[in-house]
């Protein structure tokens, strides 16, 4: 209880009273997916994410908005391009698929089948931060690759070093007045 009221009863009357839950339009589908057509725009974003205990949604976002209200244009649960290709399609009407000029995407399969499929007039940009990874790889491997060189080739160096300095040796101890000079 806390200022006079039972946070319950507040909790229940809220749902079904005040926010106009039990007419929502989504809610036969909201455990599934969720679409806000209104918020769709010329340049979108779409990519995957872990909520929690491992569940993948796949989010579909207004860049233009910049990441405050109204910037989700769709939610989804799981990863399945036919799945997501289905919502979308479903959720907005051809005008404002076409309307799309831009996705932003990662690399997978899926998301460029997705974009594809659903956004047929919208250019597909690889997001940074993919490209950055794959830099970076890539980078790190030839690292790798020359450090190993270099450590080849400062033991060749070391193992000719011997030689040359065993093969000195044995000329020197062979020659014996070079031997009495030295000693």
């Amino acid at each position: 209880m806390y200022l006079g009221l039972n946070g319950r009863n507040f909790q229940r009357q809220y749902k079904n009273t005040l926010s106009d839950y039990h007419h929502w339009n989504q809610k036969d589908h909201a455990e599934d997916y969720l679409i806000y057509p209104k918020n769709i725009g010329y340049s979108l974003s779409i990519d995957e994410t872990a909520m929690s205990n491992g569940e993948l949604y796949t989010i579909l976002i207004n860049k233009a908005k910049k990441g405050k209200k109204g910037s989700i244009v769709g939610i989804s649960k799981g990863t399945q391009a036919a799945d997501i290709i289905k919502i979308i399609k479903e959720g907005f009407n051809e005008s404002q698929r076409r309307m799309v000029k831009e996705v932003t995407l990662d690399m997978a399969n899926s998301m460029n089948l997705i974009v594809e499929k659903c956004f047929p007039g919208a250019m597909r940009v690889v997001g940074r931060f993919h490209v950055q990874i794959l830099a970076c790889v890539a980078v790190q491997e030839l690292r790798v690759k020359y450090r190993w060189d270099a450590i080849e080739q400062a033991n060749n160096e070391q193992k000719q070093a011997k030689l040359t300095l065993l093969s000195l040796t044995n000329r020197i101890t062979s020659n014996s007045s070079l031997c009495v000079i030295l000693t």
